[in-house]
């Protein structure tokens, strides 16, 4: 995972690389560092920890107008103060910041080190700084670079910058990397929140491309040293949209900005009680035969969410764990459609899957919040989920906007599959989707989340049960509350949880019936055998439901057709997740261990 970023214009670069580095915390935050070049040398700044650690490090921000910053999340060594980027080789004359995996660093480094050069650190990113200075001795470093780059194998986005150079250098192959284009100055970043305070101009790079920046130009070339014409995209996120504003916490803020991002999903895709996917419009879809589903983490369930409507209007459907598709995939043809589903579209075992589905002859289709993404640029197709930048580490507002693109997805396709038939009902579903994000609004007005959070903070374990539709959501409402509480929380089918898990229900197990109007009689009964056993059932669920009768805590859910009613369940969620990591004190936005966007396989 890991963010990195680099900048050069007529002034001083270091504070801008710590907003950069403070924009990107999401990706990685066990260490932090910058670096730059003044004329008088390379200055490296740099600590375990996180980037206000750093901050707090710094007697004074460093003068030069190039720099180069990392966040890191820890792949091949220990979260250290030697560990931490920028590295450097032995003279400290190259400085480079790394985002992604060298998977021949042993062999380069034990080459490296049988000439001379000495090494600091445990992690594989060192190799790239001794290998540039060791080509420099031949040729310039702009040719060291590419020579450097080319003799690495895994995958990469570099930033580098060099003594008495007024320049930065970076290349990119398999890890996303962003240019972004100032009014007087250039930005290099692995996401497009790092540099969004200054600028919304942007390029996408894309595998192979090498960039040189000096403080009047940028230039884009392949590893050959051939031009290449990258399109220059405006973003059209807010920089407020990436900031925490008035809550304590970005995950609080991005439940809260659910009903303004799904009213973004939701428009101009339903027209006249029909779905209206400009992007895919009527007859799409009629070479389909079969649909999978990639995904990882919540994409995967919210791939879930649009295989079970799938499933239902009668198209054969599968969903795939992204970093199992080389093993678990059945079959496939030019009939078949793969579906990836990723917030970044940079997520490296969704790329994989993708890749191989495409050169086994599949169609592809990516369902994702980032334009320009690797995965948007790689497939046949894009949908975009419009949830604008999720800085939160655990997804929210994402899942929701995922899960009603897809919706939206599999009911086009069921209109075009001559052996498929939409939903009975679309046009009421459809009503009911325009209503969604009111519905939102209303549970976040009204939500006892914090009050059962309280109430419940002490239990041993948090269970989550719920069948058909509910069930996507059992699972996503137990792994919301084990990233950010750290307490054990699983999800079940309904009817799976006397198959097992119930031998672990006692009276300190909460069981939160996931109810969403549907096919629920599972769920009721289940739920009422753990009760048997001294469980509190938690019911999520319309206030008419059967399920409030038997349950000891509600947590209301207004009332709408059952295909929604699912996503609102999951608002209640997230909500109990977020105040029970509160009373918990942990920390919300950055769970240990974890990254937003996993772009190492």
């Amino acid at each position: 995972m890991c963010g990195i970023i680099a900048r050069i214009g007529s002034d001083d670069a270091a504070d801008s690389l710590l907003t950069g580095l403070e924009n990107l915390e999401y990706r990685g935050y066990d260490s932090a560092g910058i670096a730059v070049q003044n004329g008088s040398g390379v200055k490296v700044h740099k600590t375990s920890g996180e980037v206000s650690d750093l901050k707090s490090k710094l007697n004074y921000l460093p003068s030069g107008n190039a720099g180069i910053g990392h966040t890191r999340w820890s792949t091949h060594g220990p979260p250290t103060e030697e560990n931490a980027h920028p590295h450097t080789d032995s003279a400290g004359d190259v400085a480079v910041v790394h985002n992604g995996v060298i998977d021949n660093y042993e062999e380069l480094r034990t080459e490296l080190s049988a000439k001379g050069h000495v090494f600091q650190s445990d992690t594989d990113t060192e190799v790239i700084p001794h290998l540039i200075d060791e080509y420099r001795s031949e040729m310039s470093t702009e040719e060291a670079v590419r020579h450097a780059v080319d003799t690495l194998e895994g995958s990469y986005a570099i930033a580098a910058i060099v003594d008495g150079e007024d320049r930065v250098y970076a290349a990119r192959k398999g890890s996303p990397l962003v240019l972004g284009l100032g009014a007087d100055e250039w930005y290099l970043a692995s996401d497009v929140p790092a540099f969004l305070d200054y600028t919304d101009e942007v390029i996408y790079l894309e595998d192979g491309d090498v960039v040189v920046l000096d403080p009047e130009s940028y230039e884009i070339t392949d590893l050959g040293g051939e031009a290449v014409n990258r399109d220059v995209d405006t973003v059209d996120w807010d920089p407020e949209d990436a900031g925490k504003g008035e809550y304590d916490h970005y995950m609080k803020k991005e439940i809260h900005s659910q009903p303004t991002s799904l009213a973004n999903t939701i428009e101009g895709r339903v027209e006249d009680g029909e779905v209206d996917l400009e992007a895919l419009p009527a007859g799409s879809f009629t070479d389909v035969d079969e649909v999978q589903f990639v995904a990882c983490g919540t994409s995967y369930h919210a791939a879930l969410y649009g295989a079970q409507l799938l499933k239902a209007s009668g198209v054969r459907t599968e969903v795939i764990r992204a970093s199992e598709y080389d093993s678990a995939s059945g079959p496939v043809d030019e009939g078949t459609l793969t579906i990836a589903v990723t917030q970044s579209g940079e997520t490296a075992d969704t790329l994989q899957a993708i890749r191989e589905a495409t050169d086994r002859g599949a169609r592809t289709l990516a369902v994702t919040n980032v334009v320009g993404s690797t995965i948007a640029r790689e497939t046949d197709d894009a949908m975009y989920i419009r949830a604008g930048p999720e800085v939160g580490v655990a997804a929210t507002k994402t899942f929701s906007s995922q899960a009603v693109s897809l919706a939206l997805v599999s009911q086009r396709i069921a209109a075009d599959v001559s052996h498929a038939t939409p939903v009975d009902d679309l046009e009421e579903m459809l009503a009911d989707l325009e209503d969604l994000p009111e519905h939102v609004e209303e549970i976040l007005e009204t939500t006892d989340a914090e009050r059962l959070a309280k109430q419940y903070i002490d239990s041993e374990a948090f269970f989550f049960i719920g069948n058909g539709l509910g069930h996507p959501v059992a699972l996503e409402g137990a792994l919301k509350f084990k990233e950010i509480t750290y307490e054990h929380a699983e999800g079940f089918a309904s009817g799976e949880l006397k198959h097992g898990p119930l031998a672990l229900v006692t009276e300190q197990t909460p069981i939160f019936a996931v109810c969403t109007g549907g096919d629920d009689d599972k769920t009721k009964t289940n739920a009422i055998e753990a009760q048997t056993r001294g469980a509190s059932i938690i019911a999520v669920s319309p206030d008419d439901h059967p399920v409030v009768d038997a349950a000891e805590v509600h947590l209301s859910v207004p009332d709408t057709h059952p295909v929604w009613a699912g996503l609102l369940a999951n608002v209640q969620l997230q909500l109990v997740s977020y105040y029970a990591a509160d009373l918990l004190d942990r920390p919300i936005d950055k769970p240990r261990n974890l990254a937003k966007s996993v772009t190492v396989e």
